[in-house]
């Protein structure tokens, strides 16, 4: 961070950051030829837009702020970045761990564990998340649970089996298909998806099988089977698609959970808005531009851009003749 005394306190302003790409073996170059993310990296797997996770802090790309960290932000702002309730629950902790994907190849099958198993065995919050799908080749799939009932030794026999696909199921998907992914869900995110994920500041994975695969070194990834059986809600509903209004210029709820909400906005013209959540709002661009401007601050995201408003900036406006945005806040 810059040598400025932050303690200070510069006014806030809707803050953006520069991306954190992930490398990965199944990552392609959609983030980079589609939402104009820079790296020479191979494989680019994930763009982490606002992410407090330990040793990947964001950064901030503009304004007075620009170079401090969003731990640094935290520390300094405390409430007046992510809220009274906010801060006293997660205090200088940032809760939400923000995304764009890109699987060039099928992810693996993986689940995630609740917040008790996470904080018992990690010391993490637990993963639940969401996804919308930014855009899909033909055909393209997401595997979320299973397609019969299955206990978990009918499960286990099919690990053991290599035949654990036949009792998955397999969701053809397209652009705004939007998904909620509880903890304790198998899943995957199939080749030829690009997506937005909004989930829990956590990067605890169940590897359950990945395809046979190996890296460039012949090496296959660990897999954390002895893990993901006690942490598999075998009993959970078909709930999981996400069903949502699309009334342009206002907030269509998506998804509402302990951990998040997030709401769709098609934006075709300016619009005044109030931050009454008493939470930090997060804008993520999954189609076109818009301008977010507040007490004469103005800042452009285009598509693959992400944006958060501190908690402290009460009104604002958001103007596009025809933008995609998910409004995320906690």
């Amino acid at each position: 961070m810059r040598s400025r005394n932050y303690n200070m306190k510069l006014n806030l302003y809707p803050l953006k950051f520069q991306p954190i790409l992930k490398s990965k073996i199944w990552g392609g170059q959609k983030l980079k030829n589609l939402l104009n993310k820079q790296s020479n990296l191979k494989n680019i797997g994930e763009s982490w837009e606002i992410s407090d996770v330990e040793g990947d802090s964001s950064i901030v790309s503009n304004g007075e702020l620009k170079g401090a960290t969003l731990k640094q932000l935290l520390s300094t702002y405390q409430e007046a970045l992510i809220g009274k309730k906010n801060f006293k629950q997660f205090g200088e902790k940032f809760p939400l761990l923000i995304k764009f994907i890109d699987a060039k190849e099928d992810l693996s099958i993986q689940l995630h564990p609740n917040d008790a198993l996470a904080a018992k065995r990690h010391k993490s919050f637990g993963k639940t998340e969401m996804w919308y799908v930014m855009q899909a080749d033909t055909g393209s799939n997401l595997i979320v649970g299973f397609n019969r009932k299955v206990n978990p030794e009918g499960y286990l026999k099919h690990l053991e089996d290599k035949t654990l696909t036949k009792i998955l199921n397999f969701d053809k998907v397209n652009e705004g298909d939007t998904y909620f992914i509880e903890v304790g869900r198998v899943h995957a995110i199939g080749a030829g998806v690009m997506l937005a994920e909004i989930q829990q500041t956590s990067d605890i994975t169940y590897r359950v099988y990945d395809w046979d695969r190996v890296d460039d070194k012949g090496n296959e990834r660990e897999l954390h089977n002895d893990l993901a059986i006690d942490a598999i809600d075998f009993e959970m509903e078909d709930d999981f698609r996400v069903s949502y209004s699309k009334e342009k210029n206002q907030s269509n709820k998506m998804v509402a959970c302990p951990y998040f909400t997030t709401n769709f906005i098609h934006l075709t013209k300016a619009i005044q808005k109030e931050n009454v959540y008493d939470s930090f709002i997060i804008y993520m661009c999954v189609e076109g531009e818009a301008n977010v401007t507040v007490e004469g601050f103005s800042e452009t995201i285009k598509k693959g851009e992400t944006i958060l408003l501190p908690s402290a900036l009460k009104r604002f406006e958001l103007v596009s003749n025809n933008a995609k945005l998910l409004e995320v806040y906690v």
